[in-house]
């Protein structure tokens, strides 16, 4: 229904000097996206109004209004050119009346959690990159055939805006930060297996994916949603934090077009909290995240950890488990050289994660699951409260090599959720006793017991001499072939 209205507006944006990259595109049409949406959502609550005898409200004055400056119409619905700013008068009105209007909605909300406050967190963050009015007003004039009137209509566009994420995070390192493969999410959703009524938190949010997957898990999974139940999923069932601007906003957006009108994402370096500090209310019943790895923290914010350390990823495993409530689960993914790394913090972290958590089941992801990364990931699952006994591990192996055009599917991991259910031994799967673990070093490293030991590597002396007496026979070879041919 949409996808079309999609790709013209990737094709102004390519035309766009202010915007070069996937990320540019991804950005501008979320802010341009978020002000369709709410003066669609404005209609909706002005018709219940109506319904209801009485008269509603506007969040928007009048002049900010989506009809008003970006799509005013004549009596017969079309477009009012008389009315609409283009060139040089739109820029100028975004930039110093609608973008400093938007902002101050932070100031003026009754709350963090109220989609007023929202509206000015977006806008305090956020840029208009349009250097050309004439493509911002082609832009909106697409904009404008969007619809959230539906739920089929709402539905569509959380696809579009996903592929457009998932584009954004093939483009390259920095756009990969924003993007974690849905099928693996889908798979971490499915083994930990929310229930409603619990909390659910990634302080790593991004784009908001696995708190997106974990919504439609439980909006559309096999226990149906009471009113009451699905007011509690609206506001008091998904967190997030989140250090960069446009994940922010990416991750906000990407949560209202699944249906979640006010997300709690606050936009904070989530590292900086001291766990100490951290109280039973903070807690969550689950954690499903992925975390920043191979960044680097400063002293004072290490200062907050009992295991200190530069590792991003490393602290944000720390996070976690404190943020647990006991008995809570967690599935998180780490790079693989988290489970061998012999400095004192891998250990130390590792021994903590034995210890206070059941890490009861460890995914071995191929090379190639996270495009552009450049490095191997393994997927912790773990529960808080009591010490690990057994581990059981599964090599995903799909058969193919992963990559931009061949990308993880949920095929690929279906064997992996069925199995673990009963932490089933295969090929590519096997269990290890905690009592077998080195208690020095607490290496968790993947030793798939199936596959054949590779034969030992041989001296390099024994190598020369067999090169040398390879070399004689071709000689005594070469001889006879001469002979023959004098001959």
């Amino acid at each position: 229904m949409f996808e079309q209205t999609f790709k013209n507006i990737d094709d102004i944006l390519w035309k766009e000097a202010g915007c070069t990259t996937e990320l540019d595109y991804t950005e501008q049409t979320s802010w341009i996206l978020f002000l369709k949406y709410l003066d669609d959502l404005e209609g909706e609550r002005q018709m219940e109004a109506t319904l209801r005898g009485k008269s509603g409200k506007f969040l928007m004055e009048e002049t900010y209004r989506w009809s008003n400056w970006a799509a005013p119409k004549k009596q017969d619905g079309s477009l009012d050119h008389d009315r609409a700013l283009t060139g040089d008068d739109l820029i100028a009105f975004v930039n110093n009346d609608l973008f400093p209007y938007l902002k101050g909605f932070k100031e003026r909300a009754g709350g963090a959690d109220t989609i007023e406050y929202k509206i000015g967190a977006i806008f305090s963050e956020i840029k208009n990159r349009f250097q050309s009015g004439y493509s911002l007003r082609d832009i909106l004039d697409q904009m404008d055939k969007l619809h959230f009137r539906s739920q089929k209509e709402k539905h569509e566009l959380s696809h579009l805006y996903e592929a457009k994420i998932r584009n954004m995070g093939n483009a390259g390192r920095n756009g990969g930060e924003y993007y974690t493969p849905r099928p693996l999410i889908r798979a971490m959703v499915q083994v930990t297996a929310p229930r409603p009524g619990e909390t659910i938190y990634d302080g790593a949010c991004g784009s908001a994916g696995f708190l997106c997957e974990a919504f439609d898990y439980l909006r559309h999974g096999k226990e149906k949603i009471t009113t009451s139940q699905l007011k509690k999923l609206q506001g008091k069932t998904f967190y997030g934090k989140e250090k960069k601007s446009l994940a922010y906003i990416i991750g906000i957006m990407n949560m209202i077009l699944h249906g979640i009108e006010a997300p709690n994402i606050i936009h904070t370096n989530t590292l900086t909290e001291n766990l100490a500090d951290i109280q039973e209310r903070n807690r969550f019943d689950i954690v499903l995240a992925n975390p920043p790895f191979g960044g680097k923290e400063r002293k004072e914010v290490q200062q907050n950890f009992p295991i200190q350390t530069g590792e991003t990823a490393f602290l944000f495993l720390q996070h976690f488990i404190k943020h647990l409530k006991a008995g809570g689960r967690a599935a998180v993914v780490i790079k693989n050289t988290f489970l061998s790394n012999s400095d004192n913090a891998s250990r130390a972290l590792r021994k903590e994660l034995l210890e206070n958590c059941n890490l009861h089941t460890l995914l071995d992801c191929p090379g190639g699951t996270f495009q552009g990364a450049g490095v191997k990931t393994v997927v912790l699952f773990f529960e808080k409260g009591a010490p690990t006994r057994k581990i059981w591990y599964y090599q995903l192996d799909p058969g193919r090599s992963l990559g931009k055009t061949n990308p993880l599917n949920d095929d690929d991991l279906k064997e992996f959720v069925q199995m673990q259910k009963t932490f089933a031994n295969t090929a590519q799967s096997w269990s290890i006793h905690a009592t077998d673990i080195d208690p020095e070093t607490f290496d968790l490293s993947v030793k798939n017991p199936h596959t054949p030991e590779q034969a030992p590597l041989r001296h390099p002396d024994e190598i020369l001499e067999e090169m040398i007496q390879l070399d004689k026979e071709t000689d005594k070879t070469m001889r006879g072939i001469a002979a023959l041919i004098d001959g």
